[in-house]
């Protein structure tokens, strides 16, 4: 068996809930340094299971980055956001492997499991710029633990293995000079078609960003098939 050192061990049926948390944004309090957040949005409070987006911040950014990225469609859409911080300034893979990201990563989703009610069949995982990349990366690892991977101009994508069959949502700025589309998004989605993925790719006329639209793209993707939180 081929080893995968992305392998995230958290799942629902492991975890009983024991602290519900309330509508609202929480920290982790996991880390004194370097922590996360959970977003509960109104309609996410209730008693019927939630779907989950894992946010993850750009190069530089902390888990607020995370948040902020999908909080308007949070709560207009239903669903809660966890927004962990990386361990050191960006994501363990573009630096030096897979390793603590990984496990800090389990701990807050196991942590999200405590305090929360999340549909087992209703949990992607997004992010942007480096946190794009990074969710590409983990997302195609763990496609049993993910049914959607939302990449918000990507750089690049390392699994160390591809397990399941996760949907992908990618977006690109034409006009982006920081990760250039060429060398980047299209070049991922051409790879990941000839590998028989399932690829939505919109490539939209603007600079290293994420209109709002876009992002809205990639959540109603998620979504299409998961049922959203209503109250």
């Amino acid at each position: 068996m081929t080893r995968n050192p992305a392998r995230l061990r958290a799942r629902t049926a492991n975890v009983a809930l024991s602290d519900a948390a309330q509508a609202g944004l929480h920290p982790l309090r996991l880390d004194g340094a370097r922590d996360g957040l959970l977003y509960v949005p109104h309609s996410c409070s209730g008693s019927t299971p939630a779907p989950l987006v894992l946010s993850l911040h750009g190069a530089g950014g902390r888990a607020q980055h995370g948040i902020e990225l999908l909080q308007r469609l949070a709560d207009s859409s239903g669903f809660v956001v966890l927004a962990p911080d990386s361990r050191a300034r960006t994501w363990d893979v573009i630096t030096r492997g897979y390793g603590p990201d990984i496990s800090f990563i389990d701990r807050a989703l196991t942590e999200t499991f405590r305090r929360c009610r999340i549909s087992p069949t209703g949990i992607a995982i997004g992010g942007f710029s480096d946190g794009a990349s990074y969710a590409l990366s983990v997302g195609l690892a763990n496609g049993e633990l993910f049914r959607a991977v939302l990449a918000y101009s990507p750089g690049f994508a390392a699994p160390p293995v591809v397990e399941g069959d996760p949907e992908i949502f990618i977006s690109h700025g034409t006009r982006d000079d920081v990760l250039p589309i060429d060398r980047c998004s299209r070049r991922i989605v051409q790879e990941l078609r000839r590998g028989r993925r399932r690829v939505t790719f919109r490539e939209f006329d603007g600079a290293h960003e994420l209109p709002p639209a876009v992002a809205a793209e990639g959540v109603e993707l998620f979504l299409k098939d998961t049922q959203a939180c209503s109250g």
